[in-house]
């Protein structure tokens, strides 16, 4: 059975645990590893996209950060229950043709007993800034 600790329900430290290695998990940038972080069939709203399994978010990340370059991501302890976390996140990126954006957000997340993501639903806002304005470097 895949387990990726810690696993809930979460106490304070242990959700605070699982947001940084969430974000040390995207900031890889590695669409296949990060992807062993959600249940098989795990859902996905992320902005106006619904996104569902790990292929799918396979498929997704690999896009994303095809043309998301330069990403660096953090995430924000919010709030948690025992399977259940919310954060605040803010990244930057530079498009290809040189351009920079930093998004802000909430997610929402539940875990299966086994620690995995199985659902994952995300705000979020972009908003150009001057390469000169970045604050994640």
């Amino acid at each position: 059975m895949e387990q990726k600790h810690p696993l809930p329900p979460f106490t304070l430290e242990t959700a605070k645990e699982k947001i940084q290695m969430a974000e040390n998990g995207w900031n890889s940038k590695n669409p296949v590893n990060v992807s062993k972080a959600y249940t098989i069939d795990s859902e996905w709203r992320n902005r106006d996209q619904f996104v569902n399994g790990r292929e799918e978010i396979i498929a997704f990340l690999t896009q994303k950060w095809n043309t998301e370059l330069n990403y660096k991501l953090k995430k924000e302890y919010w709030a948690h229950t025992d399977n259940r976390i919310a954060v605040r996140f803010e990244y930057e990126y530079q498009t290809k043709n040189g351009d920079w954006y930093r998004a802000y957000g909430n997610e929402n997340w539940e875990f299966d007993k086994n620690g995995l993501m199985k659902k994952r639903f995300a705000s979020i806002n972009d908003l150009r800034i001057e390469e000169t304005d970045r604050k994640l470097v």
